[in-house]
């Protein structure tokens, strides 16, 4: 076994490659709880149940990826014994990210009818989340510390950025034309 920390035998991931992956998870949860639920509270549980449903059932069962990641390319391991967190390390990483990610969605659904609420509301995910930026060596945003864990690159996925890069350069090649 190696003595080298783990997030430098793997190849790093953009940040804003993470941010659309979770952007993804966060859509498509937010789309179910606000469709299943009539009311706000229903609509917290929904969301709960949801999240946990995507980012930690999934993700155990799917060698790590939610589907955002599936979509970008990236999986979740645990940095101490590079493999898939169980899913009490899930649990704790998602606990977190879910708490920031649920604050988040009801400050959205505010919106700008007080943006005050809203950016208070915001700020613990955008926290949450700047850490990774403050961290170069490791990119591990607060929940991934706390869980000890790390987000890779990898070749099992859709490849959604790739796809899209080729699609437009295909578009300006055409509309050059």
């Amino acid at each position: 076994m190696s003595l080298e920390p783990v997030h430098t035998r793997f190849p790093k991931v953009p940040i804003e490659r993470r941010a659309a992956a979770f952007f993804i998870d966060f859509v498509g949860v937010w789309l179910v709880s606000s469709l299943l639920g009539f009311n706000v509270f229903v609509q917290i549980v929904v969301f709960m149940l949801s999240w946990t449903a995507l980012r930690v059932v999934l993700v155990s069962s799917n060698q790590g990826q939610s589907l955002g990641r599936w979509a970008l390319d990236m999986k979740v391991l645990d940095a101490k014994y590079s493999k898939i967190p169980g899913l009490l390390t899930l649990a704790k990483r998602e606990g977190i990210l879910g708490f920031c990610a649920l604050l988040a969605m009801l400050g959205l659904n505010i919106g700008l009818a007080n943006g005050i609420s809203m950016l208070l509301l915001i700020f613990p995910l955008a926290a949450d989340c700047c850490s990774a930026l403050a961290d170069e060596e490791a990119q591990q945003a607060f929940h991934d510390r706390m869980a000890k864990t790390i987000v890779i690159q990898t070749r099992r996925g859709f490849s959604l950025d790739l796809r899209l890069k080729k699609i437009f350069a295909q578009v300006r090649r055409r509309v050059q034309k």
